[in-house]
């Protein structure tokens, strides 16, 4: 066996083992040393924490690195599978047709554990329109105004839906009545021979085309024909939406001590001849013990020109002012025993539903005296004094304005 000794030309590489681990020992030598010169300018902890933020922004470099390379290869898979599937349907679709599989609901969803509705045997139906009148029967304790605002009406649509009924006067309202409940504010109308279109709409202050249109009167234009003279038949009821008219007057006219005999129409409580008699002061006390009011109020929309004083039967009754007694008795017109007093300056009170009279025609009264006691007489549904005060100057007015 030879060996061959390497030519001249070939380079044999120097290891020197001894020489790189004395490098390395320096390198290190050297990283201490600028570390120890580091921590003893008191730079240590400021060092390391630069180096730990250094580290953590690295470190979240490559995550982020790491995640945009898997969901790009993702979205090029999904593509991918689209687009495999988009061919595969084609190829489908392009031969014949297949049928759908069927789907088993109970398999997907339990219905045992979804969400149940509740019944409800009080469901709430919307309010709808009316247009036909309906009948309510008077109740204990209604009034005009319960009555009416139980329908949503005003009190006056009320009395003009049954004139028949109460003739224009609250105090007829009585339990058991039926009344015609109009659906809408107006007048109830009934049609007479030779009424005209034209003529009962201006009564009525409403136009000819309110009466026609309205859905529940089955009126038209042409089955009206002429206005002057319409093909309506007599005796026909009519709903007249948004009507008015004056209502009837029932309570006492203006009664002097010169004429009193314009109340014979009254009753048999109208007087005859009268001398001079006592004259008032101008001022007006109450003219019973109570001054609560017990009923209807003051309401000239309701044709009810005076207040109704609460009170028990038998409760005495007292002369507003001084003055003389022109009408004493009975009433035809609803309010029972009635006495009026003529106060000799214009002004007149009127005294209702009395129990007793206690003075006659012509006598002279004074402010205070008992002329009467309280009742329940003629349309009334309790015991309650129904008072009126009249001016020649005013009219009627509002008993509350002037009582002291």
């Amino acid at each position: 066996m030879s060996i061959n000794p390497p030519s001249q030309d070939e380079e044999i590489p120097a290891v020197n083992e001894p020489e790189q681990n004395q490098a390395q020992t320096k390198a290190g030598q050297g990283v201490s040393n600028f570390w120890e010169k580091i921590v003893r300018l008191g730079l240590g902890e400021s060092a390391l924490r630069i180096g730990a933020s250094v580290v953590s922004i690295v470190l979240f470099l490559v995550v982020i690195w790491i995640m945009a390379t898997f969901y790009l290869k993702a979205a090029h898979s999904d593509v991918g599978s689209v687009a495999a599937a988009t061919t595969a349907e084609e190829n489908t679709t392009s031969g014949a047709d297949v049928a759908a599989p069927v789907f088993d609901v109970s398999s997907v969803v339990n219905y045992d554990k979804g969400i149940t509705r509740l019944a409800d045997l009080h469901t709430t139906l919307p309010s709808h329109p009316r247009f036909e009148v309906i009948q309510y029967e008077v109740q204990k304790g209604d009034t005009l105004f319960a009555i009416a605002e139980k329908f949503a009406l005003k009190p006056e649509t009320l009395l003009w839906g049954n004139s028949e009924i109460l003739g224009d006067d609250p105090h007829r309202l009585t339990p058991g009545q039926k009344l015609n409940i109009l659906p809408v504010d107006g007048v109830y109308y009934q049609w007479h021979d030779g009424d005209g279109l034209n003529g009962v709409a201006k009564y009525l202050h409403v136009t000819p085309e309110d009466i026609i249109d309205w859905p529940s009167n089955n009126l038209t234009k042409e089955s009206v024909g002429d206005y002057a003279n319409p093909n309506i038949k007599a005796g026909t009821m009519l709903v007249i939406p948004g009507g008015s008219r004056e209502f009837v007057t029932w309570s006492a006219p203006r009664i002097t001590r010169e004429n009193p005999g314009v109340a014979k129409i009254q009753g048999p409580g109208a007087c005859g001849v009268i001398t001079e008699g006592a004259v008032g002061t101008g001022t007006f006390i109450w003219p019973t013990t109570d001054r609560t009011l017990s009923g209807y109020d003051y309401s000239p929309s309701t044709n009810h020109f005076g207040i109704d004083i609460a009170g028990d039967l038998g409760y005495p009754i007292y002369a507003a002012d001084n003055g003389v007694v022109v009408y004493s008795g009975w009433n035809d017109w609803g309010y029972g025993n009635v006495i009026v007093i003529d106060h000799g300056n214009g002004w007149q009170t009127l005294y209702a539903h009395l129990s007793v009279v206690g003075v006659g025609c012509g006598a002279s009264v004074y402010q205070g005296g008992q002329i009467g006691s309280m009742g329940s007489t003629g349309n009334s549904t309790g015991p309650h004094l129904h008072f009126e005060m009249l001016s020649d100057q005013y009219g009627k007015v509002n008993p509350w304005n002037f009582l002291q």
